[in-house]
């Protein structure tokens, strides 16, 4: 009996144990965490803690390709990106354009065409005159009197060189001076008529456009060719900022490493509500366009003291915050709002919140922002 009724107070007192061990409501633990609310499952691990933080386990990390560095502090040149477009260098290249309207002939070699290397003084093409029918007939019949003037004059200067001696010599020499006048109105009369004047090439260089074609009836001013040296070319940026241009050290161009700029100068007439600054681009083993539209990056005179970063590695937090991620231990990261500026379109400098102990997400943590 004694048996029986042991074992019955020893299920109680199992029963009693197993109820202490269902928390009453609102308990908590020895760090205030809530040992009533229910436990969060989550299969992968990815779990954002009470305290804010994120917990990512190592093989999370690496799916999510999270990397880190170390936080180093260090002066930075400020940066400026501009609009910019590729020009033409004045002093290495030019604009051929025709003298007159005509029609286009070609030369002895064809007809160029863009890409093609010219030389200086090279003929690239003909131009023969075009006029209206009554021009070209007032041209011809002006044309006809000069030849018999001509005639005329030759015939007259003839005449009074037979007579040297006993005819003063002024007059044989005023003879001689219409004469010379006459041939040479009428070369210049007969080439608008009938000549063509031959197109030379204004610089050494690459044809970069070629806009003519055999027969083509082309206006004066019209560009005919533009000749370019692909390894000089000026850029021109647009800024709003009429003191910019006496605080730039040195300047590139984004996404071309390969081309290095140097600042000719800043102007002082508004274009469409901007200043242009003229850049020298020195391009090696990299093609550039006329017109082809890039952006500037000018780098100031002016430092400042930070923590360098790439853009990546800033992200939002609820509040609409600027924070980074930090590492705080193997499989924990913590997020720290930051202040900080740009310096160019791929990197930012942190110059309140970070230190240089910390280990700073930069690839990844735009995933980490996103666990719940």
């Amino acid at each position: 009996m004694l048996n029986k009724f042991s074992y019955f107070g020893a299920g109680l007192i199992a029963l009693a144990l197993s109820a202490a061990a269902v928390a009453s409501p609102g308990a908590h633990g020895p760090n205030g965490e809530h040992l009533d609310a229910p436990a969060a499952a989550n299969s992968s691990g990815l779990t954002r803690l009470p305290d804010g933080s994120v917990n990512v386990p190592k093989l999370a990390q690496r799916r999510m390709a999270i990397r880190t560095v170390m936080a180093h502090e260090d002066a930075h040149a400020l940066t400026v990106e501009l609009n910019g477009r590729v020009g033409i260098d004045p002093n290495a290249g030019g604009r051929v354009q025709a003298p007159f309207t005509g029609r286009i002939e070609p030369g002895p070699k064809g007809l160029p065409v863009a890409g093609q290397r010219v030389e200086k003084g090279q003929l690239l093409v003909q131009v023969r005159p075009v006029a209206g029918a009554i021009e070209r007939g007032n041209q011809q019949a002006q044309l006809v009197e000069i030849q018999t003037n001509r005639r005329l004059a030759e015939q007259k200067v003839k005449r009074l060189e037979s007579l040297e001696g006993t005819v003063p010599q002024k007059e044989i020499e005023a003879a001689r001076a219409e004469l010379s006048s006459l041939i040479g109105r009428e070369k210049a009369v007969s080439v608008s008529v009938a000549g063509n004047e031959p197109i030379t090439a204004s610089a050494s260089g690459i044809i970069a456009s070629a806009n003519v074609l055999s027969g083509q009836i082309v206006e004066a001013r019209d560009v005919l060719f533009e000749i370019i040296d692909p390894n000089r070319m000026i850029v021109e940026a647009l800024t709003t900022d009429p003191a910019l241009a006496g605080r730039i050290g040195s300047a590139g161009l984004a996404g071309l490493p390969g081309v290095e700029l140097s600042l000719l100068g800043g102007g002082r007439s508004l274009r469409d509500g901007a200043l242009p600054l003229s850049f020298r681009a020195n391009a090696k083993n990299v093609a550039l366009a006329v017109g082809q539209p890039v952006t500037v990056v000018a780098k100031l005179t002016e430092k400042t003291k930070g923590i360098s970063l790439p853009a990546e590695a800033v992200v939002r937090n609820p509040s609409n915050e600027s924070v980074v991620w930090i590492k705080a231990g193997a499989e924990r990261f913590v997020a720290q709002p930051v202040e900080l500026r740009s310096l160019d379109a791929k990197t930012v400098v942190v110059v309140k919140g970070l230190s240089s102990e910390n280990r700073v997400v930069v690839s990844g943590a735009a995933l980490i922002n996103q666990i719940r």
